[in-house]
């Protein structure tokens, strides 16, 4: 008893700690509070730049509608500056607007003369030229590009916060009262799991200042996602044992030793290759992707502490009582009913090569979904709901069609301005061509292209500018875009072999198998391709989105195959005690499905339901990762380690154990320690 109010009385100091304001404050300025720094993109392009003092940067597009001979000059509102950086940001429009066609639009350049990297400071700058250019009457104003985009998605990103984790805890908290029919023990897992997500704040803010983590809005809502979806999971583990040894040992803490002692080995083992799955980001280039996996890492392990050590002790506090009213009385058995997973198992277990064959067959037509995935998404179309810059981006688009409407910037060599304003101007894909400021043996040019922004004409006009010119540097939103998109790629090669082999080195160690593992490691891969297919089966023609984002199959695969494995090793795990206390190959396989069955299909629906928090969002990128993971997770539940995994273990018998002693004999049965009975004997309830 004493030991429990000692880890309670702990666990409250670091979560105080963890929630303490300058963890989860002071930091935010794009997310829930931690600053991402710049994606590593053209390195020499940031070099050069800054090198060019007062170097413009083309970042915002006043967008006029009305007629275009009563439009008056553009006042210039004064400069703002940092109190915190120092760094200043200034008003610098262009010589005059570009007039459409049609006479009844002005298109108005401007650019800032400062640094532009205080992210707050920018936000407000982007205020006071929306405020200037309304301050106009007669006519319609509204405010684009790349600055205004990305001050409308930081909002989007800071308003995240709460609900996301008023959403989360809302939908987990229905689930676990579904699931325990209970008035309070659902609220013991719950308060834990937000224990854990104050403390894996402060651990977040501990990496980021010691070790400059990159962290983005975006990671940092998918680590609130996997504290409450993995650390329920963990919880319903813990919970469904615990509540089963309280029948058979007749003190809390005892059967607590013993529940833990059963679970913990398969709860390490999955939070450690969800964590080392999770850690393989580290080898992606782009700073969003790499910060993730350190974060996701936390939140994981920040979960599985809290689970393993606060949320023992606090049911062992609570006793018995907690699970009323369907307390759990010494010496009494279960009621006996028919598992829902044991008639499942049973299906899988009389045909098992026709489900297989069956089950292969569904997911393989839904992975051919992603030959109708939307093409790469643009930035004017990654909100949900249109902001106004979205609105100025697309007039522009209407009244100046074929047109490009954000320069691209290109840094060149001082020595070498005229040359390379002539290769532009030759260039076939160029529309204009303007000279900028000069400064340390650099000059500035801003480059109009023919084709829209973003579009193949448009890159087509960078990738070749690039070629043209080798001692120039070419820059700017579109160009950006283009390497964001590379780097993604690059990412995808090089992350998806590492999170592989990592996973399987894993599953070999635990499993003591090869085929076992290699099982596992398909059915989940399996899993993804067809869980990405259902998203290109509908994001155009349900949610209406104009493309996918970039880094969408390199993050939705390291969650599904981290978190899709962590599910096989609960299955596996049981599967192989069955088989050391002797049972045969498909009755193993069956025994284990009905025992984790119930576990594995709640926790499932937990993280499910919590990764469709994030449906709810106004960003495209989140709602697409979240609606692959929640999809995926559901097959993998459902599906694919119910009937597949069963299945292919009853076809293979031994052999799934190869190279492995149990693939040659059986093993006799084992001798149990006090106070437990035989796995094949033991059932595992959720309700």
């Amino acid at each position: 008893m004493c030991r429990g109010w000692c880890w309670g009385c702990g666990w409250c100091c670091w979560a105080w700690w963890g929630r303490s304001p300058p963890s989860c404050r002071r930091c935010s300025t794009t997310g829930r509070w931690i600053i991402c720094r710049p994606v590593p993109i053209r390195r020499g392009w940031r070099r050069s730049r800054s090198s060019c003092p007062g170097a413009r940067r083309p970042s915002w597009c006043l967008c006029i509608t009305g007629t275009v001979g009563s439009v008056p000059p553009i006042g210039r509102p004064p400069p703002l500056r940092s109190p915190r950086s120092g760094s200043g940001i200034g008003w610098s429009p262009s010589r005059g607007g570009v007039p459409a066609e049609d006479g009844a639009t002005l298109m108005y350049p401007v650019a800032s003369n400062g640094p532009g990297t205080d992210e707050k400071l920018r936000d407000a700058f982007v205020e006071r030229v929306r405020e200037v250019a309304r301050s106009r009457g007669g006519l319609t104003v509204e405010v684009g590009g790349p600055g205004a985009l990305a001050a409308d998605a930081g909002k989007v990103y800071e308003s995240l916060g709460g609900p996301l984790l008023y959403t989360t805890v809302g939908v987990v908290a229905v689930l676990l009262i579904l699931i325990y029919r209970s008035p309070v023990l659902w609220l013991v897992p719950l308060v834990v799991a937000g224990v854990a997500d104050f403390l894996s704040m402060g651990v977040a803010y501990g990496l980021n200042q010691a070790f400059g983590t990159s962290v983005s809005g975006q990671s940092s809502a998918m680590m609130t996602i996997l504290v409450f979806g993995a650390g329920t999971d963990y919880a319903l583990l813990l919970v469904s044992r615990y509540r089963e040894e309280l029948r058979r040992v007749e003190r809390p803490y005892e059967a607590m030793k013993v529940a833990l002692r059963g679970c913990g080995p398969a709860v390490l083992a999955s939070s450690g290759t969800v964590a080392a799955g999770l850690l393989c980001l580290l080898a992606a280039d782009l700073n969003s992707s790499r910060g993730m996996g350190p974060l996701g890492m936390v939140g994981v392990l920040c979960a599985l502490l809290a689970m393993l050590t606060l949320l023992p002790a606090t049911l062992v506090l609570l006793g018995r009582r907690v699970f009323w009213p369907l307390v759990p009385a010494y010496g009494s058995e279960p009621k006996a009913r028919r598992s829902l997973f044991s008639a499942m198992g049973s299906s899988a277990g009389r045909r098992p090569l026709t489900v297989l064959a069956g089950g292969a067959v569904l997911l393989g037509a839904l992975a051919l979904g992603t030959l109708d995935l939307p093409g790469s998404l643009k930035q004017e179309d990654s909100f949900v709901d249109r902001p106004e810059s979205v609105a100025a981006m697309r007039t522009l688009a209407e009244a100046f069609p074929g047109q490009g409407t954000q320069p691209i910037s290109v840094i060149t060599p001082a020595g070498r301005t005229e040359a390379t304003i002539a290769g532009i101007q030759g260039h076939e894909g160029v529309a204009a061509v303007e000279r900028g400021r000069t400064g340390d043996g650099w000059t500035e040019l801003s480059v109009i292209a023919k084709g829209a922004p973003q579009s193949a004409a448009e890159t087509a006009t960078i990738e070749s500018l690039r070629d043209r010119l080798p001692e120039s540097y070419i820059g700017g939103p579109s160009a950006e875009q283009l390497d964001l998109k590379d780097t993604n790629a690059r990412d995808r090669l090089v992350v998806v072999p590492i999170v592989l082999l990592s996973v399987l080195l894993i599953l070999v160690a635990l499993l003591r198998s090869l085929v076992a593992p290699l099982l596992l490691v398909v059915a989940v891969v399996a899993v993804w391709a067809a869980s990405l297919g259902i998203g290109g089966l509908v994001f155009g023609p349900v949610f209406g989105f104009e493309g996918t984002d970039p880094g969408l199959g390199l993050l939705s695969f390291v969650f599904l195959v981290a978190l899709g494995v962590d599910y096989g090793i609960f299955l596996m795990h049981r599967m192989r005690e069955e088989s050391l206390a002797g049972a045969e190959p498909a009755a193993a396989a069956l025994t284990a499905l009905r025992t984790t069955g119930g576990v594995i299909a709640s926790a499932g629906l937990v993280l499910a339901a919590t990764f469709a928090v994030l449906l709810n969002m106004g960003l495209v990128q989140l709602v697409e990762l979240g609606f692959v993971i929640a999809v995926g997770v559901l097959l993998d539940t459902f599906l694919v380690r119910t009937y597949l995994v069963t299945s292919a273990s009853v076809a293979l018998g031994r052999k799934v154990w190869w190279p492995g002693r149990l693939s040659r004999e059986p093993a006799g049965p084992v001798e149990q320690p006090p106070g437990e009975t035989p796995p094949s004997r033991e059932r595992v309830a959720v309700g």
